[in-house]
């Protein structure tokens, strides 16, 4: 079993960041997903969610910035294990130009309707849509 932190920003339009991976990654290549990854072992999930942000994206928040809106579990084809996902959320003011891409092809806020078009990764296909259909979001959204 592995352990996953993931992350979701969404930006004052009410737009997901999302990162759409290249060739590389075992699970889910050439898909969109979220940002985040493996959860070191004795590490702490709302620790991963921070280092898996700055490691992919450059964005450094503070602590206390993200709060945790949903644990749970997922089926990788790849490792053939169901594995606990956690994943983190808030709201930002960033935009795609304070985004460093330090992994996958491009990481941007994504339009909430064309994110549910996109050809995602076996978590965000369940996670985007229930979190976009999420009272959370609404009130990232605002």
């Amino acid at each position: 079993m592995h352990r996953f932190a993931s992350v979701l920003l969404v930006d004052p339009r009410g737009w997901v960041l999302l990162q759409e991976r290249d060739e590389h990654p075992v699970i889910d290549p050439e898909r969109w997903g979220l940002v985040g990854g493996h959860v070191d072992p004795g590490e702490e999930f709302e620790a991963a969610a921070y280092r898996e942000l700055e490691e992919e994206t450059g964005i450094r928040l503070a602590r206390g910035a993200l709060r945790l809106w949903l644990d749970t579990e997922v089926f990788h084809e790849a490792y053939g294990t169901v594995d606990t996902i956690q994943v983190w959320v808030a709201a930002t003011n960033l935009t795609d130009a304070d985004v460093v891409v330090g992994e996958g092809r491009q990481i941007v806020f994504v339009e909430p309707a064309r994110a549910r078009t996109l050809d995602l990764t076996a978590s965000a296909s369940r996670i985007v849509p229930e979190f976009l259909a999420s009272d959370e979001y609404a009130e990232l959204a605002g």
